[in-house]
């Protein structure tokens, strides 16, 4: 099936906005109406543009506030439309979606209604165009997708069909499955938006927060299996009103659709992806540190019981490990400092590059020294590079092992990469969430707002169904207003309570956390007097859920990065995000601050 995209979902010129919608792959645009009204183009030279970059102009739109009008109005919104019906014949556009009318006082009647648009429709045929005619979750009378279909059906026009909108029918909460009983010829058009559910006025939700499919909390994959089911077989076209993808970079932000629809087509069965290998854990984090804070990082980690394994044989980076917990230190990335690569342990790594580069992520260019393990890299959004490593790569012979030197730490250190977290740039939240889902097939949680000492965060966890890989992705709410948080290494253990303990004995303290909290906690949770103590003692946190319980604790931030210890109980699979503002607040005191 042909993947169109509005011009309304990408920033830019009208110009700007055709280039990147050809450059991620696009068969086909909806024109915007104010994209074309703004342009210095005329349409004839917009149509030029297009087909120079081979892309078809498949709908005009919005028609506004057209039905159900006194006969001096429809006159009026008459000759407005055949002065569009000339702007479409020039862009070679011929289907105009008609929006249900929600001016302030249409006539509420049906029969009037359509008897208006099967007019409409007479004047478009003649023209060699059709009508789709869309219901607006905020129509003034028709405000659902059987209610339009009546109207659509009544006026019993050929050149009159409907325009399916996921968002307006999904908002409302309509049941999709009666799509299934219109017919397929009078399916003229399908457009695409997920959003994440959200209590708040239709038309601002609309307006403001929609996401491209993946990104929301919308069942699409349902929605379009039951307008396929009724025959319809034209382009699947993205229309997303979101201001953050209105302001990024229009080529990202198509490429980012672009992957939206490709994942959709697949979970449809309408394309093959190549499929997502199962995934084993990290392994590896990799962090660069700087002559000033490489000591302390390393401080850090021989507290928590990992030891130098060594170094790399061409590169100025080391290994260090604990069992199943590895970290390389690179002592010259030119990004500066915080973790900047990670690696994947994968079941099939070309498959999983495969799989990338099918979804428009391309393979990172790497030097590599001949003998070395040829393991690849794509880009995450924020500039992280994420590597697949799988039995056929021994990545770890690259590493020159010190005599002497294990890669063990004591039994009481059996430590494991638990999860990453990656504050991300404001305008590549939900491009991340997708990323992460489509590339690696983690399933994203609901987003979180949590407080901050300056302003809230929103937060979003991604993971496989094993639990084996989780990232936790981070944003401030409002774009400007400071940083969403450090980045940090989350490391599982079996005993959080003796770890810390181990960490005190060593010299080290772990992040200091208020005695208001404790009382708290024993106010809520009536927790065991030993346990408590102990959580009071050595500053470890606490949270419980249905399915288990959390003990951690955190390290003092190093630079942009910090260090968490946890350890799960029973089934608990969530990140303790009710004690993440006591943290951050701590963090923001700098109450154990490391040394300069």
């Amino acid at each position: 099936m042909e993947k169109g995209i509005a011009t309304v979902c990408l920033s830019g010129t009208l110009e700007e906005k055709l280039a990147a919608a050809a450059e991620a792959g696009f068969d086909v645009v909806e024109i915007f109406e104010p994209d074309l009204i703004g342009c210095p183009l005329t349409p004839a030279e917009v149509r030029a543009r297009a087909d120079a970059l081979g892309l078809r102009i498949a709908l005009y739109q919005p028609f506004r506030d057209f039905e159900a009008v006194p006969p001096p109005a429809l006159a009026r919104n008459l000759r407005r439309a055949e002065a569009k019906f000339d702007v479409m014949d020039a862009l070679g556009a011929d289907v105009m979606l008609v929006c249900s009318n929600v001016d302030g006082d249409p006539i509420d009647d049906d029969d009037l209604a359509a008897e208006q648009l099967h007019e409409l429709a007479e004047r478009a045929v003649a023209r060699g165009m059709r009508i789709a005619y869309e219901a607006l979750a905020w129509g003034r009378h028709v405000d659902t997708y059987d209610h339009a279909w009546r109207i659509v059906a009544a006026a019993g026009h050929p050149a009159l069909g409907l325009c399916l909108d996921s968002f307006h029918i999904l908002s409302c909460r309509s049941d999709p499955r009666g799509i299934r009983s219109i017919p397929a010829d009078k399916l003229f058009f399908l457009q695409l938006a997920d959003a994440p559910r959200m209590a708040m006025d239709v038309l601002q939700w609309s307006r403001h927060y929609r996401c491209f499919p993946g990104q929301g909390d919308f069942d699409l994959k349902d929605f379009c299996g039951h307008v396929l089911a009724a025959g319809y077989d034209g382009p699947l076209s993205l229309e997303v009103f979101n201001d953050v993808f209105r302001g990024s970079d229009p080529v990202r932000t198509a490429i980012d659709a672009m992957r939206s629809l490709l994942v959709l087509e697949d979970e449809l069965c309408l394309t093959a992806l190549p499929p997502a290998p199962a995934l084993d854990g990290y392994a590896f984090a990799e962090l660069a540190v700087t002559p000033q804070s490489a000591a302390e990082i390393e401080r850090q980690l021989e507290a928590l019981g990992l030891t130098l394994v060594g170094p790399h044989r061409t590169k100025p980076v080391q290994l260090w490990s604990a069992r199943d917990a590895r970290v390389v230190l690179n002592h010259g990335d030119p990004r500066g400092e915080g973790i900047v690569a990670f690696a994947i342990e994968s079941a099939d790594a070309t498959r999983s590059v495969q799989r990338s580069e099918a979804l428009g992520a391309p393979v990172l260019a790497r030097r590599r020294q001949p003998g070395e393990a040829d393991l690849a890299a794509i880009a995450a959004p924020d500039g992280t590079s994420v590597f697949f490593a799988d039995p056929e790569h021994d990545w770890q012979h690259d590493f020159v092992a010190l005599d002497g030197r294990g890669g063990e730490g004591p039994p009481a250190a059996r430590l494991a990469i638990d999860h990453l977290g990656l504050p991300q740039p404001f305008d590549a939240f939900d491009e991340a969430a997708l990323f992460y889902r489509s590339l690696l097939d983690l399933e994203p949680t609901s987003s979180e707002e949590l407080a901050a000492p300056h302003g809230l965060v929103r937060s979003r966890a991604v993971c496989d169904l094993g639990g084996h890989v989780r990232l936790a992705l981070n944003v401030p709410v409002l774009a400007g207003l400071g940083d969403p948080a450090p980045q940090h290494l989350a490391f599982a253990c079996d005993d959080a309570v003796g770890l810390a303990r181990a960490v005190r004995d060593r010299g080290l303290a772990p992040l200091r956390i208020p005695d208001n909290y404790y009382d708290d906690l024993d106010a809520r949770l009536d927790l065991d007097d030993e346990l408590l103590a102990a959580l009071r003692e050595l500053d470890v946190l606490y949270d419980r859920d249905e399915h288990g319980e959390l003990l951690h604790f955190y390290l003092p931030a190093v630079g942009r990065v910090f260090l968490e210890i946890l350890e799960r109980r029973g089934g608990y699979g969530g990140f303790g995000a009710r004690n993440s503002p006591v943290r951050m607040a701590a963090q923001e005191r700098g109450m154990a601050r490391w040394p300069a």
